[in-house]
């Protein structure tokens, strides 16, 4: 007997929906989850062509993606609902065809506008187009919609990082400049010129990532007119918690970066605040709250539109938050269940908060065995990596340090009374109560995700028992060299003591 529909999944049928962001982390997860939870008509995503792979070629290639398999064992042809439209939210007409604009005016219901430019240190000349005047030509392009029912925009809790203490409201105050003028310099000036007064332009911002998303805000409050709107305002987004697939995961963004460095013992040492609060996020519950924001936003828009968009910030809850130094600790326990075959080295991760301290330990940790390793490499007729990796690692950790350095406190009042608006088959099937998540449980697989997505292992346990005896191996070498190190230090000082002692002899 086939269940009864959710309010929720009733609420989706036959609809349309057009998705920006489709090919990247939280587009996939959402496409997915849309088309095993939804009966939804089509989904339109838009696509630009990358790396000599023309747009259909990307989309037909998510046949052969993990985040898609359950779902294509169960229905071959479920991706026929979704249709790539080629466009590039860069261009300043998306790039779209003015026959698949047509379509989409038309058709579309339902807006989920989740691409962004996610790199934080991007030319500012790109990173505003992509974040920010790209929101503008979404937003113009939905009020040409007739049928349009909500229109979701996602956008970062960290978008005010400016402050520590972030409500579920806007902060234009925060800007140096209006929105409006730094678009109308954008149009003016050449992409050099804009990149060099990116300093001035962001203020405090300590990137363009999020000084763009604040921009986009601000657009979207004062631009957004009687439009079915809201925003979605995530933590930092990391693999999967349950779905599509327990630790599911395609990027080395963020935190993940630093589990994935240590699990290949690569990275020793970094810069992290083991007491600050760690704003993270599982991909699936965010997935959850933006088809919730969607269905949620449809329902009220019908009764009255809010003076302004209503925000909605997903991090962990008060009852259930986790530090970075938690992180840490809960990865580091459970290592042992899932090391890597590849492995350079026992994993292990010490962390530090000062800036000259961390300088003085990458020699230590990172750089001596890096040209060590280079130099073997050398004399063997192959290429060096180490120190350029290393390089890499560095020039990301300093990136980051803001973001694992300091508390931010979040209200989510209109997330947890959204979530109390939704009946228990709705609660179940779109799960996004971070108060209810076991953080031992979600590293046990998020560890066991990177081990097969990210590290490429083979998921069986004959892989998984020849990478613990290469653990046993590299934990006995790690002892074996700290016992020569502390002993050859010992013998040093014992020297120096001998010789001082000689002295008043």
């Amino acid at each position: 007997m086939a269940k009864m529909a959710t309010e929720m999944q009733r609420f989706y049928k036959d609809k349309v929906v057009f998705l920006t962001g489709g090919s990247g982390f939280l587009g996939k997860v959402t496409i997915e989850k849309l088309l095993r939870t939804t009966e939804v008509k089509r989904i339109y995503v838009l696509l630009r062509s990358k790396r000599g792979q023309e747009m259909k070629e990307r989309c037909e290639a998510w046949e052969m993606d993990p985040v898609f398999d359950n779902l294509m064992k169960v229905d071959p042809e479920v991706l026929n609902r979704v249709v790539p439209l080629g466009g590039d939210c860069q261009e300043p007409d998306l790039g779209l065809s003015t026959s698949d604009r047509q379509v989409l005016v038309d058709e579309v219901q339902i807006v989920l506008h989740i691409a962004a430019t996610v790199r934080f240190m991007e030319p500012l000349h790109i990173a505003l187009a992509v974040n920010t005047r790209a929101t503008r030509l979404m937003i113009q392009l939905a009020k040409e919609m007739p049928h349009l029912e909500a229109f979701v925009h996602v956008s970062t809790a960290y978008s005010n990082c400016v402050i520590e203490n972030v409500s579920e409201r806007f902060y234009p105050e925060h800007l140096t400049c209006p929105v409006q003028r730094v678009l109308d310099l954008q149009e003016s000036l050449s992409p050099e010129l804009l990149d060099s007064m990116a300093p001035a332009l962001m203020g405090r911002y300590p990137n363009t990532y999020t000084y763009t998303k604040a921009l986009a805000e601000q657009m979207l409050q004062q631009e957004s007119g009687d439009l079915p709107i809201c925003i979605f305002r995530p933590g930092v987004i990391i693999a999967s918690y349950k779905e599509p697939m327990a630790g599911w995961i395609d990027n080395t963004n963020g935190p993940i970066a630093v589990l994935y460095g240590a699990a290949f013992g690569v990275l020793r040492i970094t810069r992290l605040n083991v007491k600050a609060q760690a704003g993270i996020v599982p991909v699936d519950y965010c997935v959850n709250l933006v088809l919730t924001c969607a269905w949620n936003t449809a329902r009220e828009s019908v009764i009255k539109l809010p003076p302004e968009p209503p925000i909605y910030n997903l991090t962990p809850t008060d009852d259930n938050l986790i530090t970075w130094g938690g992180f840490r600790d809960k990865a580091s326990r459970l290592r042992c269940n899932y090391p890597l075959t590849k492995m350079m080295w026992m994993p292990f991760l010490h962390c530090t908060t000062t800036p000259w301290l961390f300088r003085f330990l990458v020699w230590f940790y990172h750089l001596l065995p890096g040209y060590a390793i280079d130099l073997v490499l050398r004399l063997r007729g192959r290429k060096p990596r180490m120190i350029k990796l290393y390089d890499k690692i560095h020039k990301n950790i300093d990136i980051l340090a803001p973001f694992v350095d300091t508390t931010w406190h979040f209200d989510s009042s209109n997330t947890l009374k959204l979530w109390r608006s939704m009946s228990a088959g709705d609660q179940k099937l779109y799960d996004f109560d971070l108060g209810s998540i076991d953080w031992d449980d979600y590293f046990l697989q998020a560890l066991s995700g990177i081990r097969i997505y990210l590290a490429k292992e083979e998921p069986g346990q004959e892989t998984l028992e020849r990478a613990k005896k290469i653990l046993r191996r590299f934990k006995f070498l790690h002892r074996l060299l700290q016992f020569t190190l502390c002993s050859g230090a010992a013998a040093i000082l014992w020297s120096i003591l001998m010789r001082i002692f000689g002295l008043f002899i």
